[in-house]
């Protein structure tokens, strides 16, 4: 529950919450009107603030957009992460660059009128966003009050371990409004064909490919304040060890 969550991060010495309004969240998307304000309320009474809110808002078609836009400005919460735009197919990576570029003309419009700004989460994998110059494309024409960059440290170190993740550090600059915090490494598996490829895993935060003092200096040096999101995903095939909940903790 959001209540007793907001113990166990208050324990843990945390100052705020990422709250999740997505389907399967702490906030239903579609009760996001009436679930909303008592959450936030609920947290700051503990004395955790809410700088920020996990959404899957894809284009301000989706149904729900507009109330969450609307529920954060009345909560005070300025900042939205927004869902993901994904590429599967070959050879569609310009098409799927021209459509995001189409819906965040509705969502910059949404963040406007609210005051609240949408954010592109920096990640792996077959996702628009796996790479810090194609998100650079998507919001470098936007208002940087509506529309602006989430990098994160884990995703970006997968895709460009070696100099990627610091390039795009300097690329989004003074346009990045949240930041993710986890790290991963790249761990040998056999595949079906007895060959060898790497996959990638979670590692604890001091561990992984990129390196954290460093990237926390040029954040530094590119103005950056705002809130850190700390990932607790180390459950599953994707972390270095199958943790419970009560071990994650």
């Amino acid at each position: 529950s959001v209540d007793k969550a907001g113990d166990i991060i208050k324990a843990l010495g945390f100052d705020g919450v990422d709250l999740t309004v997505r389907p399967g969240g702490h906030v239903l998307p579609e009760k996001v009107c009436e679930d909303l304000e008592p959450a936030v309320e609920l947290l700051r009474d503990k004395g955790l603030s809410v700088p920020m809110l996990t959404t899957a808002i894809e284009s301000a078609d989706d149904p729900t957009a507009e109330d969450i836009f609307a529920s954060a400005a009345a909560c005070g919460v300025q900042r939205l992460k927004l869902g993901y735009w994904q590429v599967r197919e070959f050879g569609t990576m310009r098409e799927k660059i021209a459509e995001a570029k189409q819906a965040l003309v509705g969502i910059n419009a949404l963040a406007e009128k609210y005051g609240v700004s949408a954010n592109i989460h920096v990640h792996s994998g077959d996702f628009l966003s796996a790479l810090s110059p194609v998100v650079w494309m998507l919001i470098e024409d936007f208002d940087p009050a509506c529309i602006g960059a989430y990098p994160d440290l884990c995703h970006m170190g997968l895709e460009g371990g070696r100099s990627g993740w610091k390039q795009g550090l300097d690329l989004l600059g003074d346009r990045i409004n949240m930041l993710g915090v986890k790290n991963a490494g790249l761990y040998p598996e056999t595949d079906a064909e007895g060959k060898t490829r790497w996959q990638g895993k979670l590692v604890p935060v001091w561990e992984g490919l990129t390196p954290f003092p460093q990237a926390f200096s040029y954040l530094k040096q590119v103005g950056f304040d705002g809130p850190c999101s700390f990932h607790s995903e180390y459950q599953g095939s994707f972390s270095f060890k199958d943790m419970t909940t009560q071990e994650l903790i």
